[in-house]
């Protein structure tokens, strides 16, 4: 990661990356000032970036327009989709890893799943197509916060998403998927390999092989909330 571009930084061979929901934002909610001016102390310091499974549309949503251009790292999509310096890096597809055709037998099987599954309540866009995988969710993205609510107390009871990831592997064993349930209401889909651990390429010579929490360069930080994360910032890096 050494590079001219962080010789300004006090600490230029540290990255502190961060996930985007819970946090550096409330679940699928707006960043707040105190997050924003936390991170402009901090990538004074060390190299800065965001990490998470949703598309950019969606994280500038949540980290503002201008997000970009306060990371020195962007990751959308797990890092399928990265950014360095506001710039485009290497993209992979989700599409022309499956082909079309066991694409196209993914997404019937799931859409037959959830039109038998029997839950309260179904909205739309039960299947998002993003670049690096597809983002599943049996009520639908386009539920209400309440709505979104009140399927993750029902899934926590009911086990919807698990059950429906059992039946996903057990059809697709020979597609050598990831099926990763997270947030509230839905779950990620994508080839083995391509989870958070993906942006490490775009960060680490060599870096194929690394995982962010087990390789010995990388410390992992488990938070609550995005007031918690400024604590630990505050706690590690003095801001």
């Amino acid at each position: 990661m050494s590079s001219s571009d962080w010789s300004h930084k006090e600490n230029p061979s540290t990255l502190v990356l961060f996930d985007v929901d819970g946090t550096l934002t409330p679940a699928r909610k707006n960043v707040s000032q105190q997050v924003i001016d936390a991170l402009a102390r901090l990538r004074k310091k060390v190299v800065v970036g965001f990490v998470g499974g949703s598309d950019l549309p969606k994280q500038l949503e949540q980290l503002g327009d201008n997000a970009l251009d306060m990371f020195d790292f962007g990751f959308s999509e797990n890092g399928l989709t990265a950014f360095r310096l506001g710039k485009p890096l290497a993209s992979q597809s989700f599409i022309n890893y499956l082909g079309e055709d066991k694409y196209k037998r993914l997404v019937n099987f799931i859409l037959r799943y959830i039109a038998d599954l029997d839950i309260p309540m179904k909205r739309g866009t039960f299947i998002e197509f993003r670049n690096g995988m597809i983002n599943v969710s049996p009520i639908g993205r386009n539920c209400s916060h309440p709505e979104r609510d009140a399927f993750e107390q029902y899934d926590h009871v009911h086990k919807v998403r698990a059950r429906m990831v059992e039946a996903l592997r057990a059809e697709f064993a020979d597609y050598d998927l990831t099926f990763s349930i997270g947030g509230q209401i839905s779950f990620d889909v994508f080839p083995r390999g391509w989870d958070k651990t993906y942006c490490l390429r775009h960060t680490y010579q060599g870096g194929n092989d690394y995982e962010i929490y087990v390789h010995p360069d990388v410390k992992g930080h488990s938070v609550k909330n995005p007031e918690e994360t400024v604590k630990i910032l505050g706690d590690l890096f003095g801001i």
